[in-house]
């Protein structure tokens, strides 16, 4: 009897232990990293690209124990993703789980350590001197254990929670968005708004429309035979690229910074350093051209064209009018590639409409990236709301005795 009591509120069990882990990184992202100016931040000004990064690390001026957020997971899991699939099938099957996850965590932590050293160049300390060496080192440590512990709790989350990793992007995210509004009136607000309204309507839209591809299956022959197809969705890989682009539109800017601080007189490096922003052309180019990029490949990746066609040569399933094999892979790469570019063209369009009104004065700069925060927003909330019926459902399952 107690164990069906227990089976009954999982929903109730999930939600508090969501919220346990919620309390930790709120608690976490408001502990300051040690010998931090935390006054010098009083009036610190912020941007697009502030707001850019808080999505993924938190904390609005990256100053607490979390600066780092997830950004150092999310691109060693990206080029982990990457590797696997460029190896065959045989060898894909070799790596087990448990390997990719040591290798993501090794990628992760040298990440971490090189984000963290780069981010001590631009805080604001209250010490100096030779005591600051020691200060820096400090941060870089704190910085790199509060990578792991966030991994750890989104992990704990993944398991016992709601939403995984993505439950604390969704905080952030509403966070950037009370910052957001907080510092304008309401009729500066109301071209982002609107702006915001259409994107959420577009990217439900995309998230619950899928094209099917009619699939003829050997072991069904009754009159759901013709009904049987693959579906892909009009955006395959949700929200997900727009919140990597993010992590992966650092990379050029850490680079950058690297070199001008190798280079500090170099005319170049600085014009670079200068324009590699989100308020210039240049850096809004890259961060559309990311989030291209990042689409397809993660829809090549996570469909997977070859996976799917072996999988119809074992199971000797085949797409309506298409012989198996090579045909069938190229159909579906095709297929996979057109409506990604389809949906990175759609995202592409959402987030770069208020940077271009950005640089021609239309929105300020605070609020350039409240339409892009709503659309993530509501892009989480459906895998959300997906994840919340599937419980629901199985609450409502009955013991027969």
């Amino acid at each position: 009897m107690q164990k069906s009591n227990r089976s009954d509120n999982t929903m109730k069990y999930k939600l508090l232990y969501t919220g346990l882990i919620l309390f930790v990184y709120l608690l976490g992202r408001g502990i300051p990293l040690y010998g931090i100016d935390t006054a010098a931040y009083a009036n610190e000004s912020v941007n697009a690209e502030t707001l850019l990064m808080q999505t993924i690390s938190g904390d609005l001026y990256r100053f607490s124990v979390f600066a780092l957020g997830i950004s150092p997971y999310m691109l060693s899991s990206l080029f982990v993703q990457i590797f696997v699939s460029l190896k065959k099938a045989d060898a894909k099957a070799k790596i087990s789980p448990k390997k990719i996850n040591h290798l993501s965590l090794f990628l992760t932590f040298v990440l971490a350590t090189v984000q963290a050293f780069m981010r001590t160049e631009s805080l604001k300390f209250a010490e100096a001197g030779n005591l600051l060496i020691l200060t820096k080192a400090v941060v870089v440590l704190e910085m790199v254990t509060g990578v792991m512990v966030i991994l750890w709790l989104s992990g704990r989350n993944k398991k016992y929670g709601i939403g995984g990793q993505t439950t604390l992007i969704f905080v952030n995210i509403l966070d950037g968005i009370r910052v957001s509004a907080s510092r304008h009136t309401p009729g500066e607000l109301v071209i982002p708004l609107l702006l915001s309204a259409v994107m959420m309507f577009v990217m439900i839209l995309m998230e619950n429309t899928e094209k099917r591809i009619p699939v003829q299956r050997i072991s069904i022959h009754n009159i759901y035979a013709d009904k049987n197809y693959l579906a892909i969705k009009m955006n395959p890989i949700g929200v997900m690229p727009v919140m990597f682009s993010t992590a992966c539109f650092m990379l050029p800017q850490f680079i950058v910074l690297l070199l001008a601080l190798l280079f500090p007189e170099h005319s170049g490096i600085l014009w670079w350093q200068q324009n590699m922003v989100l308020s210039r052309p240049l850096g809004a180019v890259v961060y559309i051209l990311v989030l291209y990029a990042l689409t397809i490949v993660f829809s090549m990746v996570f469909i997977g064209p070859g996976d799917l066609t072996e999988q119809f040569l074992k199971s000797g399933d085949s797409i309506l009018n298409l012989h198996a094999g090579r045909d069938t892979k190229r159909y579906l790469s095709r297929e996979v590639f057109r409506i990604s570019f389809f949906s990175a063209t759609v995202m592409g369009i959402c987030l770069g409409a208020p940077l271009a009104l950005q640089m021609r004065g239309g929105i300020d700069s605070t609020l350039v990236m409240l339409p892009s925060s709503f659309m993530m927003l509501s892009g989480i909330f459906c895998n959300l709301y997906q994840e919340f019926i599937v419980i629901r459902n199985f609450d409502a399952y009955r013991p027969f005795i």
